[in-house]
């Protein structure tokens, strides 16, 4: 199997695309500048859908809908811990983490115990996890602590630390898929549950901390996008929620579950940004904005369904 025919390398080239074509209408000014944005504010999408992918590869009906709630609520309940206070940024990472698992665990119950479709499981969930953000965060904006907001938004070797922290949990990801046997029973478990279960998988084991760890991962991203930002709002979250889902589609994963793209969730994720940059530059509305972007999707999902049939 050659490059050009592995899935995620058409994100890649729709970023690449992207990136060419907003150059081309400035003229080709600002490229570093873009592209320093693009790897800051992809690796947001980046590392949120992450967690999202592993979740859609356990089948058909499987996804995570309460991922903006627990952005908000993990980075809201961080930051009100540590108070601006310096040396606390550790503290606020374990709480977001704790955070995250208590999530998971909570959505993963309400699937199992009570037998409920995990779109309605999560969504449900999440409107619990917004309202205590909002209990906590009582109209506040807590700024993180100089430190951590130095390390949010600062670089290493020319790349956003952001950038940084997304490649490297990219990395583990896709070790535990291709060289684990979590993730393989997770890619066996996608691909027929019941088989996965008669050849010994403990499947629910799988589901479980999958859902666990697609919560983490929003929790993770809260924390970052929080110390990013100057502080947690309400709202931060809002646009992850479809984004979370198209970076994983677009990217190359299967939405009928059983197999996933980590770099494809990369390169999806920058041409996502470099989208909306290219339709800020012609100035068009949220709106208009809105209906380019899920054009361009759609466009994309049909041309990587298609070609994967007549493969």
């Amino acid at each position: 199997m050659t490059v050009l025919t592995k899935p995620w390398i058409w994100s890649c080239v729709a970023a690449a695309v992207a990136y060419a074509l907003i150059l081309g209408l400035t003229s080709g000014r600002g490229a570093g500048e873009l592209a320093y944005a693009a790897l800051s504010f992809g690796a947001f999408a980046a590392i949120v859908g992450l967690g999202q992918m592993l979740v859609i590869t356990l089948g058909p009906g499987n996804v995570d809908l309460s991922v903006p709630a627990t952005m908000t609520l993990a980075a809201t309940l961080a930051l009100k811990a540590m108070g601006t206070d310096p040396g606390t940024a550790m503290l606020g990472l374990v709480i977001a983490l704790f955070v995250g698992f208590g999530v998971g665990i909570a959505n993963y119950a309400l699937i199992y115990f009570l037998r409920l479709p995990p779109i309605i499981a999560t969504l449900a969930a999440s409107l619990v996890y917004q309202s205590l953000a909002i209990w906590s965060n009582r109209g506040l904006r807590i700024k993180p602590p100089s430190g951590l907001a130095d390390f949010a938004t600062g670089r290493f070797l020319g790349l956003p630390n952001v950038a940084w922290v997304g490649l490297f949990l990219a990395i583990v990801v896709w070790v535990v898929l291709e060289r684990s046997v979590w993730g393989r029973w997770l890619l066996a478990t996608g691909q027929n549950m019941r088989a996965a279960r008669l050849a010994g998988v403990p499947v629910e084991l799988v589901r479980a901390l999958t859902y666990i760890s697609v919560a983490v991962f929003s929790a993770l991203t809260g924390y970052l996008l929080a110390s990013f930002s100057g502080g947690a709002a309400l709202n931060m979250g809002a646009e992850y929620l479809l984004m979370s889902i198209a970076v994983v589609v677009v990217g190359g994963s299967s939405i009928a579950g059983g197999n996933s793209n980590v770099p494809g969730v990369w390169g999806a994720a920058l041409f996502m940004f470099l989208v909306v940059s290219m339709l800020n530059s012609y100035g068009a509305g949220a709106g208009v904005r809105n209906v380019l972007t899920g054009t361009i999707i759609i466009g994309i999902v049909i041309a990587a369904s298609t070609r994967r049939v007549r493969a």
